[in-house]
């Protein structure tokens, strides 16, 4: 099967040295059923890496950049459950064979991405038991920050759930910089915009952040924390928690 291709930039080459943790984790001899077919890419901001309902064809491995998993309404809202960055991929179900996405991926911070076909992944997953088993933990750890999310859309404030959301992004990036415009933070949290504007300029008020033309700066990460809620705290144990600090002993069948 073709690949399908994909917008932006690409880079053939990629070495063991990678931003990706779930890459970086991975034994050697894992990592080297994976070497051969991952392309390193740069992805724009709006890029749909599948919609709902459209058969996963790439796994992507984010090294700087970040994909939102979006549900939509049948009025065409659309809500984040769970965003990816450095931390995870995306479609790595497809490993255990062709798979249909549930959500929406889009690239919702430009960034460089490795990627891989499904295929190509399917077939390093057979002979990879490590692989497996992280592809297992890493899944279940996106489905329980799913309903963390969930939980935390339907209890905890504005202002608190935008200071977790915003210290997540800086997780998932690695950096405390953030290209992220008022329409896409009301979209992706279900606020109005000028629900946002508000609670932005109390944040720069209380010199937490600063705000300008689309870019916020994280200036006070410890501010941020302290008006977060503690479902940032929950979520950050448990993306820490799914991948090993080392990479784990691997079987080749």
């Amino acid at each position: 099967m073709a690949n399908r291709v994909i917008p932006g930039t690409q880079d053939q080459s990629l070495t063991r040295a990678t931003g990706n943790r779930l890459l970086a984790a991975l034994p050697g001899e894992a990592f080297a059923l994976l070497e051969p077919d991952l392309r390193q890419v740069s992805l724009p901001h709006g890029v749909v890496c599948y919609e709902a309902g459209s058969l996963i064809d790439q796994v992507y491995f984010p090294q700087t950049g970040m994909i939102s998993l979006l549900v939509g309404t049948s009025n065409g809202d659309l809500v984040e459950t769970s965003s990816v960055g450095r931390e995870g991929a995306v479609g790595l179900q497809c490993g255990f064979g062709p798979r249909v996405s549930l959500t929406r991926a889009i690239v919702q911070i430009a960034g460089k991405f490795s990627v891989i076909s499904a295929p190509r992944f399917e077939l390093a997953t057979r002979h990879s038991t490590a692989l497996g088993e992280l592809i297992f933990d890493y899944i279940e750890t996106l489905w329980a920050e799913a309903q963390q999310n969930a939980a935390c859309n339907a209890i905890h404030d504005g202002s608190s759930r935008l200071c977790r959301w915003l210290l997540q992004c800086a997780d998932r990036i690695g950096s405390e910089q953030l290209l992220l415009t008022q329409e896409f933070l009301a979209e992706m949290l279900g606020f109005r915009r000028t629900t946002v504007t508000l609670l932005a300029q109390e944040l720069q008020r209380c010199g937490v952040l600063r705000y300008v033309r689309g870019r916020i700066t994280i200036l006070d990460r410890g501010g941020l924390e302290a008006r977060a809620c503690e479902c940032y705290g929950l979520i950050r144990k448990l993306s820490l928690g799914a991948v090993p600090a080392v990479p784990r002993q691997s079987q080749i069948i």
